[in-house]
């Protein structure tokens, strides 16, 4: 085993899902180890100390959070991972709030595994580091650790990017919620995080949401949790996303997505700091910290009737606005060194940087993607790289170069400042069809029949003309 490469330890006694994620992480290029049991891991000799640990809360005898209270009474500290199934949610979150660094629900996505244990492995380091500094050294490289932790994955020093910076340091040590603004990419869940690490709630659970990613039907029972019987389907009682948060951060990703309905229920978090399951008839306390970002413009969406006022004002405590990458274009060669760093190693490759002519086309590209679509770029560049000197081609710039974020606009973000005209027009042509009517917008129906909600448009009327 190269010493040199991260080390991960999975603990799971379902013996397919150890060879999954086995394979899954070794294709990320870590050394991996698996164990059937708590018990197993625990008596298995010579074990140096992983990276980071991949851990089942149910597991056969000694459970996965009594594994993990079992390594911090022996003062052995590696980042955990914990999976699992809605059942074990309140297990779960005891882990969390015993200082886990991360959970997932099955069945989870491989991008969320793998980003969870690369945080992982990068907190696992700079904990190594810090245990190898002298006892004198300690107090100042205990700071120097936290912010490190902290801030390791910001990459920049352009003026647009302190500003951000600042502004985070100075809410960070708050509980009032902070709505990040910004383009698609330009690393509003990694400024999220961070306001997180450096909050008095760093030692508690950060769960990160995806509004966008939840089917509409689905979300109120994703946030707020069900009762047993409150529709078809629930047979058991589960927790939201918000209660599995409680005494730490959630991240409300994509905060524009949010139905009408279930942006009412937000509001009377915010308002109210309670919740009510899908289903349930008492409120229940939560002691949440909201962090939010969008990519929309949610003052149009306002003007548009699809996102309440009130519950805006209620997320707008603190902006921040995010600045688009062609807005700090001087952060440009450090990050693009960090990413040829990250993904040679990955791909086991050893590049010094990259060339000065492919620098200067990557300087004057007008990054619609953003921080995400460098990323890319490197990352298609390290794979097909010969040599130690990477080199970008042009032509991979060029269909992108011609877009910019208002002539590329989807429909759906088209539908907050011209909504009414077009959903009206779409229902005069399929004669009042919502689901003809959707497929000709090019947008899923459930997302149509909340614009209708919120505009207040009477189909009928259409099936007339």
């Amino acid at each position: 085993m190269n010493e040199d490469i991260p080390f991960v330890c999975v603990v799971d006694d379902d013996p397919s899902m150890r060879d999954s994620l086995r394979n899954l992480i070794r294709s990320a290029g870590l050394n991996v180890r698996t164990f059937a049991s708590a018990h197993e891991f625990l008596r298995t000799p010579r074990l140096d100390a992983p990276s980071c640990l991949v851990l089942d809360v149910q597991l056969p005898g000694l459970s996965g959070l009594e594994l993990q209270q079992e390594l911090a009474h022996i003062d052995v500290h590696i980042p955990i991972i914990f999976i699992t199934g809605h059942g074990d949610i309140p297990m779960t979150v005891r882990a969390m709030k015993a200082g886990a660094s991360e959970f997932l629900t099955k069945p989870f996505r491989d991008e969320d595994l793998l980003n969870a244990v690369e945080q992982a492995v990068n907190l696992g380091r700079q904990i190594e580091q810090f245990k190898t500094k002298s006892t004198e050294a300690k107090p100042y490289c205990q700071d120097k650790l936290r912010s490190a932790i902290r801030f390791s994955e910001i990459v920049g020093q352009s003026t647009a990017l302190r500003r951000v910076l600042k502004e985070m340091e100075t809410v960070a040590l708050t509980d009032s919620t902070v709505l990040l603004t910004g383009e698609t990419g330009t690393g509003k869940e990694l400024i999220a995080r961070a306001i997180h690490k450096r909050s008095r709630r760093s030692s508690r659970v950060f769960i990160s949401v995806n509004c966008a990613a939840i089917p509409q039907s689905l979300i109120a029972s994703e946030l707020f949790g069900h009762e047993r019987g409150a529709f078809t389907g629930a047979l058991q009682r589960r927790l939201g996303r918000f209660e599995l948060a409680d005494s730490g951060t959630i991240f409300l990703d994509e905060i524009g997505e949010l139905p009408p309905e279930t942006q009412i229920a937000l509001l009377r978090v915010l308002q109210e700091r309670e919740i009510e399951r899908v289903g349930g008839s008492r409120p229940i306390a939560v002691d949440v910290r909201i962090l939010a970002a969008t990519n929309r413009d949610l003052q149009a969406a306002m003007a548009a009737g699809a996102f309440r006022s009130d519950l805006f004002y209620r997320l707008n405590v603190f902006p921040i606005a995010m600045p688009p990458l062609r807005e700090r274009r001087e952060d440009i060669p450090p990050l693009v060194e960090s990413f040829i760093e990250h993904f040679a190693r990955k791909a086991g490759k050893k590049i010094r940087g990259v060339n000065s002519k492919s620098l200067e086309l990557l300087q004057s590209y007008q990054w619609p993607g953003n921080i995400r679509e460098l990323q890319n770029i490197v990352e298609r560049a390290v794979i097909i790289c010969e040599t130690e000197t990477l080199e970008v081609e042009e032509n991979w710039l060029v269909r992108e170069s011609a877009k910019t974020p208002s002539s590329d606009r989807p429909l759906s973000e088209k539908l907050l400042t011209q909504g009414k005209e077009l959903i009206e027009a779409a229902l005069a042509e399929t004669k009042g069809r919502v689901s003809r009517a959707a497929a000709t917008l090019g947008i899923p129906r459930s997302t149509l029949d909340s614009k209708i909600r919120s505009l207040k448009i009477d189909t009928q009327r259409f099936r007339t003309l």
